[in-house]
């Protein structure tokens, strides 16, 4: 069973959206200096596309996210600790997450969405890297 069939059901699928919207807005808030400020001023800008977009997004996107790192996941699982591993891990797994989307920008029509995904691409990936361990934090929380 992969995380998305074990994650996204009617019964942990709307608490683990808030969870993540959350541990977003925490990531966000945690960024400092200039590229902090341009962060958070793209990511009020992206919350400025309608009402409930980043929920709608993160809803979206968790599916094809859990698809993308379920083989760290499971190495992890296999290992005794699939939360440490997708910690040790986060390069494997920035970069799984990264794919999705890249690939979902790559067809969106917002351009408000590509150009900010665009402008901040080069530094995504640290960034994703960061929130890791929160990530996986948040999927334990709902897989035990």
């Amino acid at each position: 069973m992969g995380l998305s069939d074990e994650l996204l059901n009617s019964n942990k699928k709307d608490m683990l959206v808030d969870d993540c919207c959350t541990m977003l807005e925490a990531q966000v808030a945690s960024k400092s200096g200039i590229s902090g400020i341009a962060l958070k001023t793209a990511f009020a800008a992206l919350k400025g596309v309608k009402p409930g977009y980043i929920p709608y997004v993160v809803e979206q996107l968790l599916p094809q996210c859990f698809t993308a790192i379920d083989p760290i996941w499971n190495e992890g699982k296999e290992k005794g600790d699939p939360v440490e591993h997708l910690i040790t891990s986060r390069d494997r797994t920035a970069d799984a997450l990264l794919s999705v989307t890249d690939e979902r920008v790559k067809n969106t029509k917002r351009q408000i969405v590509k150009g900010t995904y665009e402008k901040f691409r080069g530094s995504a990936k640290q960034h994703v890297e960061e929130a890791v361990p929160d990530l996986a934090k948040v999927i334990s929380k709902y897989t035990n």
